[in-house]
């Protein structure tokens, strides 16, 4: 059994960040806003983890709070204003918005173009029909965690569990255009256990603490584990898949902490840097 170290990839990765944030030295710094509405615990922990890399690789970072009374009109604004700002490379709107707010409608009032999360219906089209667009920084950091172990999806059955805009369903587009054999399931899915004993690499992106068992993967297979929560019991970090018990099957598994996190981060900061590579040379 191998683990998938995401962390250890993502602290190498931002050695070459910041050597090519320094190539571009006689150019203004690439510079992200992240946008919180209400106040989120969780949202606050994430929000922090972004700030860390970005000053640490030379990115300028700037966190916009606005009170969950903030009117939906104010927020439009607000975005526009951003959308408008020369100096400003990438928004982040944090999810989860307050339960008063559509969050498509402000997700799809970002411009493209400042998309660094790659939500934008018109990039993830893109993505849909594999044309070069930001990816998603999830997707995007779980496949470069499977190309730095040489894990090809290539001819692999590769099975998704969640649908989400954000995970789920770029994840099974990336694979799908990478030439992988493409099972998707959902909350309706009836035997879930029947899909993923068929996969040779499983991803999990539910959050549902320890929805995967060990007589749910097929032996020498590869777990990739998005989902994470806390712990009921203890209230430690864990993911979808009960690590434990599975990681003496597999043949390579990624850790909660320490797996695809990391790499989140990381795919969130190249997206930066490909946002900020195009505002300065247009």
């Amino acid at each position: 059994m191998i683990i998938l170290d995401g962390k250890k990839l993502a602290q190498e990765k931002e050695q070459q960040f910041k050597i090519i944030i320094n190539n571009f030295a006689n150019f203004r710094k690439p510079k992200l806003i992240v946008i919180l509405i209400g106040d989120n615990f969780a949202s606050e922990i994430y929000i922090k983890h972004k700030q860390r890399v970005c000053e640490t690789v030379g990115i300028l970072f700037e966190l916009k709070h606005f009170e969950a009374t903030i009117s939906q009109e104010e927020l439009l604004k607000q975005i526009d204003i951003l959308n408008n700002d020369s100096t400003v490379d990438g928004i982040i709107l944090q999810l989860p918005l307050p339960n008063s707010f559509d969050e498509e409608k402000y997700l799809q009032s970002i411009l493209p173009s400042k998309d660094v999360d790659g939500f934008h219906y018109q990039n993830q089209g893109k993505l849909l029909q594999n044309y070069g667009t930001l990816i998603p920084a999830t997707p995007l950091g779980v496949l470069q965690l499977l190309e730095h172990y040489k894990i090809d999806v290539l001819s692999k059955h590769c099975v998704v569990i969640g649908i989400s805009n954000i995970v789920g369903k770029p994840l099974a587009n990336l694979l799908i255009n990478k030439g992988a054999t493409v099972t998707v399931c959902q909350k309706t899915t009836t035997d879930l256990k029947k899909y993923t004993l068929q996969a040779d690499i499983l991803f999990t992106a539910t959050g549902r603490e320890m929805l995967i068992t060990e007589d749910m993967v097929k032996k020498d297979s590869t777990v990739v584990d998005i989902g994470i929560t806390r712990d009921s019991k203890n209230g430690k970090l864990v993911g979808d898949v009960d690590f434990d018990n599975v990681k003496n099957k597999v043949k390579y598994i990624t850790p909660v902490p320490g797996g695809v996190g990391p790499m989140t981060i990381s795919a969130l900061i190249e997206n930066i840097i490909y946002l900020y590579k195009q505002h300065i040379m247009n």
